[in-house]
Order: C-alpha cells, then sequence, then structure tokens
C-alpha cells in the first residue's frame, strides 16, 4: 500500500502557497479523480475534512475508494487554483449543513419544540428533541441537531438578531 503523499509545505521554489498542482479531474460520471500521469493509475478519491467546523481549509484527506488515504493536504491554499475548485466543488457536493440565520419562532419552550428558522438556503422547520442536541463549539458557534440527525450550522450566535438570541439562551 503507497503511504499518503503529504502537501504540508510548499517547495521553495515555488513562488506563493497556491502554486501546488494535483493531477485531478472529473471523469466520465463526474467523480473526482486522482493521477493518471505515467506510471500513475487513476484513482477515484473524496476529500473529507479533518475539522468541517473549527478549521475547514486545513487537514483535507483524499480518500481513495478503499478508504484509504491517498493524499494529505495540510490547507487548501496550497492547491493551485484548479484543484482547489475541483475539492472545494466536491466537498460542496457531499456536505450538506445549512446555518441558521434567524429563530422566528418556536412551539414551546420545553422538548421536544418544533422550531421555525431561516437558513441560508431558506426557512425550514426542525424538531429539537432535548438540549443536549444544542452543540457549543469554539468561540460563539453552535451545532443544532434536529430529530432526524441533520445538523444546522450557528457559525456565530452574537450576530443573530435579538429575538433570536432571546429565543436560543432559553435553551442553552
Amino acid at each position: 500500500m503507497p503511504m499518503p503523499t503529504p502537501l504540508s509545505a510548499p517547495p521553495p521554489a515555488s513562488p506563493a502557497p497556491g502554486a501546488m498542482s494535483l493531477p485531478l479531474h472529473r471523469n466520465a460520471f463526474g467523480r473526482l479523480v486522482l493521477g493518471g500521469g505515467p506510471g500513475q493509475p487513476e484513482r477515484e478519491v473524496r476529500p473529507v475534512r479533518a475539522y468541517p467546523l473549527a478549521a475547514p481549509a486545513e487537514g483535507v484527506s483524499l480518500v481513495g475508494e478503499d478508504g484509504h488515504e491517498c493524499v494529505w493536504i495540510a490547507h487548501l491554499d496550497l492547491l493551485d487554483d484548479a484543484a482547489r475548485r475541483l475539492v472545494d466543488a466536491t466537498l460542496a457536493e457531499q456536505e450538506f449543513m445549512p446555518q441558521i440565520l434567524r429563530i422566528v419562532s418556536v412551539s414551546t419552550f420545553s422538548t421536544p419544540s418544533t422550531w421555525q428558522v431561516d437558513t441560508d438556503r431558506g426557512p425550514t422547520r426542525l424538531v429539537l428533541k432535548g438540549e443536549e442536541d444544542i452543540r457549543r463549539l469554539a468561540g460563539q458557534a453552535l451545532l443544532v441537531s434536529d430529530s432526524q440527525g441533520l445538523p444546522f450550522h450557528i457559525p456565530d450566535r452574537s450576530l443573530l438578531d435579538r429575538a433570536s438570541k432571546r429565543i436560543l439562551e432559553r435553551f442553552l
């Protein structure tokens, strides 16, 4: 089994950190593929973030179909523009975590309760089973999981409007 290729620092001859090139492209099925150069077989890969909420641009692994890491990318800024666009697009396709922009209303201040919220993907309704479904993250960030297990992210609760903050405080 070949060892993963680390991309932890730009090579000394590189003029800028964004200049590293990875042989990435999409195959006929639209899947991300690594390799294909001389003596290199093509491998379907998918990017996996090490720290999706705390540091989304740091620590991204390209994992093969067998579950083994093919390439470790210390920071997405180390990639050239084409590779970065492909990795970002693939991550956006496979990740779904709407951001709560505003809490419109809640059915009750005890749990379970139904929340009507506005997200970056439009208005929606979620059911909060218990206060433990609201997790504090670094800084003022929160992760709210609905009864179906779908995560909703509040990047900075201090940026919510006053009414949303008041509702949220009743559950924290």
